[in-house]
């Protein structure tokens, strides 16, 4: 059985730091791209960061230079570093594994809330 299972999430004033984790189960997590999407109040979930299978990160350019995303696969877990928070950050936290082989094996966390709010 696959699991994402995300943590680390929590209230914290503007300017703030939270680093979430997202531990992986039931999946070759070393063969995987791992993505950290949110979804704040009333908006559409968008897409954070991706640090592919091989390491190479990218970011939504609303965190660019306040969020880092790293993977430690002997851990089986994927990190989403955030600094410099902002009440925009407020969000739901959803961890996002994906493959693509013929077709593309994706799978879900549960989501960890943030609030950034002084």
């Amino acid at each position: 059985q696959v699991q994402l299972v995300e943590s680390g999430g929590g209230l914290m004033q503007p300017g703030g730091s939270l680093r979430l984790s997202c531990a992986a189960s039931g999946i070759v997590f070393s063969a995987f791209h791992m993505s950290w999407y949110r979804r704040a109040p009333g908006k559409e979930r968008e897409l954070v960061a991706v640090i592919t299978s091989g390491g190479v990160t990218n970011y939504a350019d609303f965190v660019k230079g306040r969020f880092t995303v790293s993977r430690d696969n002997a851990k089986n877990t994927v990190y989403l570093q955030m600094n410099n928070l902002k009440p925009t950050d407020t969000a739901v936290y959803y961890c996002y594994a994906d493959r693509r082989v013929i077709r593309t094996i994706e799978y879900w966390g549960q989501g960890t809330q943030v609030i950034v709010s002084s």
